[in-house]
């Protein structure tokens, strides 16, 4: 996509903008967008750890046996998650 721009097409985009925005705020245009691929990059690289891996401090459920009632139940009731 980028491959077929040169550096003629840069200075006439370069222009555009200078006409657009004029040239006092391009400095505080180029700081915010700085910014905010700053803050993007941080938000993706503090996802990417969680995404791939489990979490290793967490240990994983226990299913509890099916002749046995869970513990939150008293006893004699019947385990909704068995089949009979």
């Amino acid at each position: 996509m980028l491959s077929n721009l040169t550096g003629w097409h840069f200075l006439v985009i370069l222009v555009v903008v200078l006409l657009l925005f004029g040239a006092p705020k391009l400095p505080g245009l180029a700081r915010s967008l700085g910014q905010s691929l700053k803050i993007f990059k941080s938000e993706i690289k503090s996802d990417e750890p969680a995404a791939d891996q489990p979490a290793a401090d967490q240990p994983a459920p226990v299913k509890p046996a099916a002749d046995q009632p869970a513990a939150d139940q008293p006893a004699g009731t019947v385990d909704p998650r068995t089949k009979p």
